[in-house]
């Protein structure tokens, strides 16, 4: 869900779409080694889905592919990209990004109620003023379709703003969301699904959205 920047305070009352899946039961990266043994690139897409016995027209595989080729779009203007396929390499690119010795921590999307919503897509009230999260540089993994975890991790040099949102959905679940808001879109694909799924326009003003739960939004720590 998309939003703009002016109705990120408390009271305000918008749809958010929270899986009804428990993130617990997400796929875990595998190890280095792991990883590095199973073949992962286009040029290698015969031999994935043999490792896999997927058939090249099945939905995993149309959906593997798309995973690959998003890995291997070069990066836009101003952006840092990977894809993690292990906590190794994953670690390793977040402390080249921050620094070799930089200290950091994660910040997630967490479901504070004890039960799994049936509802996943419901309106939810922001029941408490937002609170911002300082950090020099974000760097944000999303979680891609694979047989195993892939993370697709990013981030921008424009100004971006990091918050803690606690949500209140209308059957009484809880929600204290990880949300961004990207201060800057002019460089934005006008096309871009923020401006498809909402009332906003391309004119370069603030978008927020909200993380899923299975996400990972790494920080420094100074």
């Amino acid at each position: 869900m998309f939003f703009h920047y002016n109705t990120l305070k408390a009271g305000k009352k918008m749809p958010f779409y929270f899986p009804t899946k428990d993130p617990s039961t997400s796929p875990h990266l595998l190890s280095r080694q792991e990883s590095n043994s199973i073949p992962f690139s286009t040029s290698q897409f015969h031999s994935i889905l043999e490792f896999f016995s997927f058939p090249e027209t099945s939905t995993q595989a149309l959906a593997m592919k798309t995973t690959l080729q998003h890995c291997e779009f070069p990066p836009f203007k101003g952006e840092t990209k990977f894809c993690a396929t292990s906590l190794e390499s994953m670690l390793d690119s977040i402390r080249g990004i921050f620094g070799f010795n930089s200290k950091f921590k994660i910040i997630t999307t967490n479901y504070l109620s004890d039960s799994i919503s049936s509802t996943p897509l419901q309106n939810y009230t922001i029941i408490k003023l937002p609170t911002g999260i300082s950090a020099r540089k974000i760097i944000a993994c999303h979680l891609l379709p694979y047989p195993y975890a892939v993370f697709y991790c990013h981030g921008q040099d424009s100004d971006n703003k990091l918050y803690k949102v606690l949500l209140a959905g209308e059957d009484g679940r809880r929600v204290e969301a990880a949300a961004i808001c990207h201060m800057d879109t002019t460089e934005w694909d006008p096309r871009h699904v923020a401006f498809q799924v909402s009332e906003m326009v391309p004119d370069g003003s603030p978008v927020c959205h909200v993380f899923p739960a299975d996400n990972l939004v790494w920080v420094p720590l100074s």
